[in-house]
């Protein structure tokens, strides 16, 4: 379905991605995990055509998404982390735009629509402004507009964020739906979603792919010795007697526990072994009752853990040049469109296009400006072109297009329920 072949991207001397190589299978549900600014959302914009990469080739039902960007973007659906909605536009006459885009006509268009409304439940607020729905809703609506056209590969960034518990099982539940039908690529910070609903899982850390194994396997790699304790109403010597018919047993312990009697005891065995019914019948045999069985295994946020432990440790040199690269880039933002900085009693003080008095200053170009060394390597800011003489945005919220919940308070229908 997918060859990611060698795929690198670089901002600068930085890598978002470096040399990335794995294949997605048809009919998998794929997870995809990294830490925050491991390059997961660097990746799935590639994978999607909407940024180029520096290196590499990304090749989806043999089309190449560099060659024949029309016809691989066709076998995709893809819902973005923040989904591209349109807040003027009611729910129906968004998912009619959408599959107008998508190439969906007449009762192929009618059809697709329909479905994904009810696979979303989006029906109730069909005929409601975006913009006055809630978070939940809108998060439902961006889904809908990626299942149209029935793509064969879904790929979903964060798609239960903003979510309550009910609607998050309820995605949970249709995703496992998809993956019957479709091939599905999610990422996700909740491991926990990650490993109930994905075949196969991918970890990347740092622009590199450091793991890729169904979760299971994954399990007896990062753990190869299962560690079973067990908690039984027995002596010791009986006890001793039921673990020596045992060769795979590596290791064991006993000790006493606090009730009288009662005894705790530890057993390491290869992973690839299940002993717990050989021992629960020998534990029998030898008049041991069992209280208690449990095994320790390595959790998937373990695995998560210990294979992205170098990204804590990056070396602060490169992100004090990606603050570097990017700090000089808001300078260079800033004076191409008229924003400087100037001396003042108290330092230097921002001023922007049409400002006649140091009191008249924007609050954009003092946010930028003044505060450009607080700039990371995991945001950039954009600004559009504005008139000479035009207001400068109150805000950088306002600039991006930003609304409170002081902006949704304004209309009665926002108290629709998630």
């Amino acid at each position: 379905m997918i060859e990611v072949s060698n795929l690198t991207k670089k901002y600068g001397s930085n890598y978002a991605v470096k040399d990335l190589n794995f294949k997605i299978e048809k009919g998998k549900v794929y997870g995809f995990l990294g830490p925050n600014g491991a390059g997961k959302s660097t990746t799935m914009n590639i994978l999607t055509g909407y940024i180029a990469a520096t290196e590499g080739s990304v090749v989806i039902n043999g089309h190449d998404i560099l060659q024949e960007p029309n016809e691989a973007r066709s076998c995709i659906g893809y819902l973005p982390e923040q989904p591209p909605l349109y807040q003027e536009m009611t729910v129906s006459e968004y998912l009619d735009f959408a599959a107008e885009l998508k190439g969906l006509k007449g009762d192929e268009k009618k059809r697709s629509i329909k479905e994904a409304e009810d696979q979303l439940y989006l029906g109730p607020v069909e005929g409601r402004l975006i913009r006055n729905l809630s978070k939940g809703y809108k998060q439902r609506v961006g889904f809908a507009q990626a299942l149209l056209g029935t793509p064969e590969i879904i790929i979903l960034d964060e798609p239960t964020v903003g979510l309550d518990p009910k609607q998050i099982i309820e995605i949970r539940g249709l995703i496992r739906e998809l993956g019957q039908k479709h091939t599905v690529i999610l990422s996700s910070h909740i491991l926990s979603e990650v490993s109930e609903v994905c075949d196969h899982i991918m970890i990347i850390s740092r622009g590199e792919l450091v793991a890729s194994s169904s979760t299971e396997e994954l399990m007896k790699q990062m753990q190869p010795v299962t560690i079973l304790n067990i908690t039984a109403v027995a002596d010791e010597a009986s006890v001793s007697a039921a673990l020596d018919g045992f060769d795979g047993i590596t290791e064991s312990s006993i000790s006493e526990t606090e009730e009288e009697g009662v005894l705790s005891v530890e057993i390491q065995y290869d992973s690839g072994d299940d002993l717990r019914m050989d021992l629960a019948k020998a534990f029998t045999e030898k008049g041991c009752t069992i209280i208690e069985m449990k095994a320790e295994k390595a959790s998937l946020e373990d695995i998560f853990l210990e294979l992205t432990a170098d990204e804590a440790n990056a070396d602060p040199q490169i992100h004090e040049e990606s603050d570097r690269i990017l700090s000089d880039s808001v300078d260079d933002l800033l004076a191409e469109n008229g924003y400087a900085e100037r001396p003042s009693e108290e330092g230097y003080e921002a001023y922007g296009p049409g400002d006649a008095e140091a009191d008249a200053q924007s609050d954009f170009a003092d946010e930028l400006a003044g505060g450009r060394e607080n700039v990371s390597d995991r945001w950039a800011y954009e600004m559009p072109d504005m008139p000479e003489n035009a207001d400068a945005p109150e805000s950088l919220s306002e600039l991006k297009g930003e609304t409170g919940a002081s902006d949704e308070a304004d209309s009665d229908e926002i108290k629709e329920e998630e």
